[in-house]
């Protein structure tokens, strides 16, 4: 079962959420220490800050030296000895305390989104949520896994399979989900057995530091699990150590294929192959036919594509319209566009957050740029609010096929709507692609949604509704082709890529018994 997101509707809830901005605030700026086997080193070089307000210092850290990655590193892989010989059930239960731990603090763990990240209440309170349905759930999952796989045993022999620990897990993590998404991999990490380094994004290392704390509350060895805050050199100095067996990333396509080309170099000492489990994002597209309901149509794809100021990875970015139903839907996506709320996180209601950076800002702005001089119609109602990295929602339509601005990942609220003349003609656009993360289709007709069911290439496929928000369990995720390595976190085969399976043959027809 899923943790229950907060009920903000309720004024009591939004007074809690109140209380714990409050109580945040007052202890800002958090130190986030580099932590080696329990060893803390405090600095204040980098900072990360509010991006509604970039004043406002959330966090300040130094970054992790090349040595400290060599000791995390050389930790991990001795603690993960001890850690896995502990036993999936004792790692699962000091995994449950992690997540009440999480449970404890979820009012403030929610206003430290809402600061670092720019994550409006209901986000952040959900990324606390799947925080802890990931603790939970991955401890239920090793418990299963430590009992082995199903193999075919004839008279005479005796043949078991069962998995162990890799070694050292490296988590490079990203900010847009910077509770869950570290969380969940430090926790597939740890839950089989394997020691465990957690890079943050230089954005939000306070929240990492709220989700190591935690572990480390629950129980796990402070040498299992270091932080190492940082950069880029930080997380290229822990990918390429010979000591790391699995490298778990979400982030770029850029960072992601760059952690793939290194991984796949033998360094000196290194006597293992290592294995990358990545999500890179996507230009996800959503289809819509001509017999579409644009009453559930038009809210789901406003949601889909500018909430969180369309900083998810699975956020819609592409629409696919059936020419018949075009003008309309046009007409009422710009009429939901109007009906935005631009403003900071923290103000209940909001819809579009600041972006993370100026840098982000200005990408979206430069895009906007590029849709008018390939002819497109740019529509950016209204003006978003000038303190902060704000980008107000734009819809843009009328882009040639081979648009920039319709087949490069963006990662802001900026929605490209194109004209197909059947849902086929779509469906071989989507094909195309380079990236294959997630895909929506609006159709009334079930055969529609059988074709294009078995026809898209994507890793989620929503119907009928929003395209984020994947739950633990229920909608495991992850993305093909430029999108990732094919792996679906928060489902029954992600521990997979963090053990090895050894098989055990034995000869069973004894001849005589030594005592």
């Amino acid at each position: 079962m899923n943790e229950p997101l907060l009920e903000i509707r309720r004024a009591p809830v939004r007074e809690l959420l109140v209380d714990a901005l409050a109580e945040l605030d007052a202890q800002l700026p958090w130190r986030v220490p580099v932590l080696v086997a329990g060893d803390r080193r405090e600095g204040a070089k980098l900072r990360s800050t509010d991006p509604g307000n970039p004043e406002r210092v959330v966090a300040e850290f130094s970054p992790a030296t090349d040595a400290e990655v060599d000791a995390a590193v050389r930790a991990a892989d001795e603690a993960s000895r001890a850690w896995s010989a502990r036993g999936a059930e004792a790692r699962a239960a000091i995994l449950s305390r992690a997540a009440g731990e999480l449970r404890r603090r979820r009012p403030l763990l929610a206003a430290l989104a809402v600061r670092e990240c720019a994550k409006p209440w209901a986000e952040a309170d959900a990324d606390v949520c799947e925080a802890i349905d990931f603790l939970e759930y991955y401890a239920q999952q090793a418990v299963a896994l430590e009992a082995g796989g199903a193999v075919v045993s004839l008279p005479g022999e005796r043949n078991t399979l069962h998995y162990a620990a890799r070694g050292v897990v490296a988590v490079v993590a990203p900010w847009n989900f910077p509770l869950a998404i570290a969380c969940g991999m430090v926790a597939a990490g740890l839950a089989t057995g394997n020691g465990v380094v957690l890079k943050p994004a230089e954005q939000s290392p306070a929240c990492a530091l709220a989700v190591v704390e935690a572990l480390h509350a629950g129980g796990v060895p402070p040498a299992a699990l270091s932080l190492l805050p940082g950069e880029g050199e930080t997380g290229a100095a822990l990918v390429g150590h010979p000591g790391v067996h699995t490298i778990a990333f979400t982030g770029s396509g850029a960072v992601g294929l760059e952690i793939l080309r290194r991984s796949a170099e033998l360094a000196p000492g290194q006597a293992h192959l290592k294995r990358v489990v990545a999500e890179m994002g996507g230009k996800n597209c959503v289809i819509v036919d001509a017999d579409a309901d644009l009453d559930d149509a038009v809210p789901a794809i406003a949601y889909s594509a500018f909430g969180f100021a369309g900083q998810k990875c699975s956020a819609a970015s592409r629409l696919l319209v059936h020419e018949r139903i075009a003008d309309t839907l046009t007409e009422r996506l710009r009429g939901a566009i109007d009906a935005l709320l631009v403003d900071q996180a923290q103000r209940f209601g909001v819809d579009v957050p600041p972006v993370i950076e100026q840098a982000a800002q200005n990408r979206v702005r430069e895009y906007t740029r590029v849709a008018r001089d390939e002819g497109g119609t740019v529509y950016q109602p209204g003006t978003a609010p000038e303190h902060g990295w704000f980008v107000a929602p734009t819809l843009v339509s009328n882009l040639p096929r081979r648009s920039r601005v319709a087949e490069e990942e963006i990662f802001g609220p900026l929605l490209a709507l194109q004209r197909v003349a059947s849902v086929d003609e779509a469906v071989e656009i989507v094909s195309g692609q380079p990236f294959a993360l997630t895909g929506g289709l609006f159709s009334r007709n079930p055969a529609t949604v059988e074709r294009v069911r078995g026809a898209l290439p994507v890793g989620n496929l929503y119907v009928n509704r929003h395209i984020t928000g994947a739950m633990v369990a229920r909608q495991p995720f992850g993305g093909n082709r430029l999108s990732g390595t094919g792996t679906k976190a928060g489902g029954p085969d992600y521990l997979l890529n963090f053990v090895e399976p050894r098989v055990v043959t034995e000869d069973t027809m004894r001849h005589g018994l030594v005592v």
